[in-house]
């Protein structure tokens, strides 16, 4: 590695912790298993009155007065009902006509337990109306009567069943009904009003979805920070509130909605309109004192009443997996849930990464040999660009001898060794930017990689060695104490990565001499950093940063076998003779004419400093 790459590498570096920083998991304040133990007394207590608020029925004269002529809805007897296929089961409430809660059949927490995207506990979803007479009616407050049984349905090739839930009052009649699919993760959900024109005011349904997300993974942080709200505008924009904040965050929408989407972390719960929503309100809080929910979400939508009115505002929930396939197919956008990166690094991610990811799963069942195996064919792609950063540092190796000559020669003059330095590279047909480039082309992958896998469902409670989930750290050794930048366990994958890369640069130090003071120090320094910076990152990522160590070296061992620096000195001496009559041109003649501005002024300004000194 010459002195040029090797500032390019430290460039590259500094930026990639930089990068890093922002989505480095930090030291939870919490116990892994956090989720398990009871929240402190305030906290249940605030929790408590927000989830079953409205739980007690009004009485007669309380119900008059807060409900109007919707009075005589407000009183009944809270029943359960379900509906479930082999992938989702949701359980609603005849209280509201609500869904109370949801369970993820496929699906566990890291600590063994079924998943339950939310529960009566945990999530209240409600929806509430303005009459003509001025009053607030919650869905909450009202007791719906189903109209029976689950009814089968079929619509098309697809079959499922059907529930309905009904309320009559005020002269009129609100009707909910829910249908869930065969094999599917979406409810459709149909709300309508009849004969309530003169009744319920001109203004908008607010649809509400309080959600307080429970911990499911093994790095409650990470859990963390992963969870958000995301939305998408009628004219096709996206939005999210921010994930990593641990300030209360609220975004305000005056414009259409087409969804809004709650994501904890590798699952989704989610609406879709089939119209639109015509306003949006999203919030979040996190309280670090709370150990039994790790992040609030809330979410307010507005509904045009006249879709209720006529014939039925028609919406669909999705709750499932955040698996960029199937969300694909849920609504325009939706798969904006998948954090994949921004930009170049989502394209790599989306169209490279995954669709070769998904081809190889269908042949190997062990994700960690997957893994390994995207690594040899990412490899073998990028080899033409590896092959000429390694000419490269075998051209800077050849010309060590003059590079040593004119260091000897201009001794401190700095100015002017970075002169002749430049015509030795022009003369002799070298680039000092050809070793840097090839490199750069890489930081694309290396970036969506790091973006991939801690976001990627697929490798969530897969096992490959002693890693238990290849989507978060792997815990070789749990530490009795807490290490500050490091954390309170021991990743072997992480020190393989670190030790392998400490020998890829032993290697390159060895062969090549010119790698001296500083530079040497910090070829040295920067695996040490990502020691730490990466032990808690997804076990998946560092597993592919080790198995691309490997193959690097037997990249490397193997490109020697084909690159003679006789050859390379005999061709050089050919670009000289070749060149000897030839002006430079471009970014290399460039920068000779900036080299030799500043000699001028350097010498003009060592003149006038004598001349200075004796007027004086």
């Amino acid at each position: 590695m010459d002195k040029n790459s090797a500032t390019g590498l430290f460039i590259i570096s500094a930026l990639l912790l930089v990068y890093l920083f922002f989505f480095q998991p930090k030291p939870p304040k919490e116990n892994p298993d956090a989720a398990k133990k009871p929240t402190t007394a305030a906290s249940t207590a605030a929790r408590t009155d927000t989830a079953v608020a409205s739980a007690a029925p009004l009485d007669s004269v309380a119900a008059a007065r807060t409900l109007g002529s919707f009075a005589s809805a407000a009183q009944g007897t809270a029943e359960q009902a379900q509906l479930q296929n082999g992938k989702i089961s949701v359980t609603f409430s005849s209280k509201g006509g609500r869904i109370e809660a949801v369970r993820l059949n496929g699906y566990k927490t890291f600590f063994g337990q079924p998943l339950d995207l939310f529960d009566a506990k945990s999530a209240k979803l409600d929806l509430q109306f303005r009459t003509t007479a001025g009053q607030t009616v919650r869905f909450s407050d009202l007791y719906f009567q189903p109209t029976g049984a689950p009814q089968s349905v079929t619509e098309g090739e697809r079959q499922g069943q059907r529930l309905t839930f009904a309320a009559e009052a005020a002269g009129g009649r609100i009707e909910q009904e829910y249908t869930l699919f065969n094999d599917s993760y979406e409810l459709a959900y149909n709300l309508r009003f009849t004969g309530l024109n003169s009744i319920v005011a001109q203004e908008p349904i607010t649809f509400s979805f309080l959600d307080n997300v429970r911990q499911t993974e093994q790095d409650l942080k990470q859990n963390r920070n992963h969870t958000t709200i995301n939305h998408y505008l009628a004219n096709d924009d996206h939005g999210a509130l921010a994930e990593a904040s641990e300030k209360p965050e609220e975004v305000k929408v005056a414009e259409p909605l087409k969804w809004a989407a709650h994501k904890h972390d590798f699952f989704v719960a989610g609406i879709i309109a089939d119209k639109q929503f015509s306003t949006g309100k999203f919030n979040s809080t996190v309280d670090l004192e709370d150990s039994t929910y790790i992040k609030s979400l809330s979410t307010t939508l507005g509904i045009p009443v006249a879709d209720a009115e006529n014939g039925g505002a028609k919406f669909r929930f999705y709750f499932g997996p955040n698996t960029l396939n199937i969300l694909q197919g849920v609504a325009p956008g939706f798969d904006r849930n998948v954090y994949l990166g921004w930009g170049l690094f989502r394209w790599v991610n989306q169209f490279v990464v995954i669709p070769v990811f998904h081809v190889l799963e269908k042949f190997i069942s062990s994700y960690g040999l997957i893994i390994a195996l995207l690594v040899v064919l990412i490899k073998l792609v990028t080899w033409p660009l590896t092959y000429k950063t390694y000419v490269s540092q075998a051209r800077m190796k050849v010309l060590k001898p003059e590079l040593d000559q004119i260091k000897e020669k201009y001794g401190d003059d700095q100015t002017k060794v970075q002169s002749e330095t430049m015509k030795l590279y022009s003369s002799m047909g070298v680039s000092p930017l050809s070793g840097c480039v090839p490199t750069l082309l890489t930081i694309p992958i290396l970036f969506a990689m790091y973006q991939f896998f801690p976001n990627a469902i697929e490798l969530r409670q897969e096992h490959f060695l002693w890693a238990k989930d290849l989507s978060t750290y792997d815990v070789f050794i749990k530490l009795p104490f807490y290490v500050k930048w490091y954390g309170d366990h021991v990743s072997l994958f992480t020190l393989l990565m670190t030790a392998s890369t400490l020998l890829m640069t032993w290697q390159s130090n060895q062969l090549n001499t010119a790698m001296q003071g500083p530079m040497k120090f910090y070829s040295y320094l920067m695996p040490i950093i990502f020691l730490f910076v990466l032990n808690s990152f997804a076990a998946g990522l560092t597993w592919y940063y080790f198995v691309s160590n490997i193959v690097t070296l037997a990249q490397q061992a193997l490109t020697r076998r084909f690159v003679d620096d006789t050859k390379i000195r005999a061709q050089l001496e050919a670009n000289k003779e070749k060149n000897k009559d030839k002006k430079p041109g471009g970014f290399q003649a460039r920068l000779a004419e900036a080299m030799k501005t500043a000699q001028e002024r350097e010498a003009e300004a060592k003149k006038q400093g004598p001349s200075k000194a004796k007027g004086k």
